[in-house]
């Protein structure tokens, strides 16, 4: 059903975007003949435009997690009050993007800051191809601005992290083994409630991973109180560590692929990846130099712009390679 549903996508698209190329051709002839204005033909025109480029952008999207739902998880950097401050804004940032665009959003993880702000977030964003248009956001977010935590009103510059991994679904085969797996309860904090600080319903899933191209091993640690369920939570946890796992074999992947394509420009995981200037007005993304005066617009979850400029340049090649 997926399938035919992706198929059905491409082909009503391409059927509607030929009917309105037709119409603007009728257009075009009669506005020769009087029947149609000028500005009418430019409306068309622009319509027909808009739609082409949407599709072209969809159809950067085409490695098979891109059609997936997202793990997004933003830590503030060094920087105490200020980047944490920062962090929260990211995380209303993203929010807003995914309540323009449909998707359904869950706050897994939240741990607030000492005096404002957050010190880390994990957000599930589920969709079609919500992992496909965010993953131009994984790396680091630097702000520049006068900070209102400084007495002196100096310039402050703060960054956060924000890290993409898809949300895995029936469709993606992930092996995950149970004797790798260990869990521990926790009271969930937060405000009002009879259960908070009283059930254990918080849980923490510890994972030992051992890489099997590398032989490194690691903790994966997981925590999740979305709910006050905690059967939910831990289920919502597996599902966290099979995106992890998943995404480790992505990287994989990209790795592999960059070794073939070294004389390409590629984009490296964790980079500092575009500057929020607010005195100057301005947002800048350092790998396409697509940048904007909308600070406001941008803040309030506005940046398809950049996310069409990243694909546009990148993931095109990344397709072709994959």
């Amino acid at each position: 059903m997926r399938k035919i549903k992706e198929l059905h996508f491409w082909i009503d698209s391409y059927e509607s975007l030929d009917k309105q190329v037709e119409e603007l051709q009728l257009a075009f002839d009669f506005v020769k003949e009087g029947l149609v204005t000028e500005d009418e033909v430019d409306a068309q025109y622009a319509s027909v435009v808009e739609e082409l480029e949407r599709l072209e952008l969809r159809n950067m999207l085409r490695r098979e997690e891109d059609k997936l739902g997202v793990v997004l998880k933003i830590n503030s950097g060094a920087g105490g009050t200020e980047s944490q401050d920062w962090a929260q804004m990211l995380m209303r940032l993203y929010l807003r993007w995914a309540e323009k665009h449909g998707y359904k959003t869950s706050i897994v993880h939240l741990l607030e800051g000492d005096d404002a702000g957050i010190k880390s977030v994990t957000i599930n964003i589920e969709g079609d191809y919500a992992y496909g248009y965010l993953k131009s956001e994984n790396g680091v977010h630097r702000l520049v601005r006068v900070s209102p935590y400084n007495a002196q009103g100096k310039r402050m510059t703060s960054f956060a992290s924000v890290f993409v991994t898809p949300l895995v679904d029936d469709t993606i085969e992930v092996v995950v083994h149970p004797a790798a797996v260990s869990w521990d309860t926790f009271r969930s904090g937060g405000a009002g409630g009879q259960n908070v600080n009283k059930v254990e319903s918080g849980v923490r899933l510890r994972y030992q991973y051992k890489d099997p191209y590398t032989g490194e091993e690691e903790e994966i640690l997981i925590e999740n109180t979305e709910t006050r369920d905690q059967p939910k939570n831990k289920e919502n946890a597996m599902r966290q560590l099979r995106s992890i796992l998943y995404d480790k074999e992505l990287q994989h992947r990209m790795e592999e692929q960059a070794k073939v394509e070294a004389g390409k420009k590629k984009i490296e995981w964790g980079s500092q990846i575009r500057s929020y200037v607010f005195d100057d007005r301005r947002v800048k993304d350092h790998r396409t130099n697509h940048q904007t005066s909308d600070v406001g617009g941008v803040m309030d979850g506005d940046i398809d712009d950049f996310i069409k400029a990243y694909l546009m340049e990148f993931a095109a090649d990344e397709a072709q390679a994959h």
